[in-house]
């Protein structure tokens, strides 16, 4: 954003790209709800952005996850699938444990945003690192 309004030179712009891609993608819970007919179990609701040209860490989800694009476009795969790109209105889901490889903002120059709607233990996280 400073290289775009101050006018700095090009190589800082591309630093500070660099450094959003780095940085994690922003998660904003909008609801975490106990659901009775699951005892033990949530449902988890969140906005994911992504900064243009952000990459999310290889990870796994300890439950079940569905995703469902409302702005830009994300470049998905998990492991074992090949890589598809998602634009508005469009969704998929991770079963429970999938690793998920590749999860990118398929854009250089466009924010872009999930809802990710999952169904996790009470404790769980929504999001784990991949172990080796």
């Amino acid at each position: 954003m400073a290289a775009l309004c101050g006018g700095i030179m090009s190589q800082a712009h591309a630093h500070d790209m660099n450094d959003a891609q780095a940085a994690s993608e922003k998660i904003a819970p909008v609801l975490k709800q106990a659901i009775p007919e699951a005892p033990g179990k949530n449902v988890l609701i969140a906005t994911v952005t992504f900064a243009p040209g952000q990459t999310s860490e290889p990870h796994m989800h300890p439950g079940s996850i569905f995703a469902y694009v409302t702005q830009g476009h994300i470049e998905s795969q998990l492991e074992g699938s090949p890589a598809r790109v998602y634009g508005p209105g469009e969704g998929w889901y991770e079963p429970p444990g999938a690793h998920h490889i590749v999860a990118r903002n398929a854009s250089a120059t466009e924010p872009a945003q999930i809802v990710v709607f999952a169904i996790a233990g009470e404790h769980d996280p929504i999001k784990k690192p991949i172990e080796h």
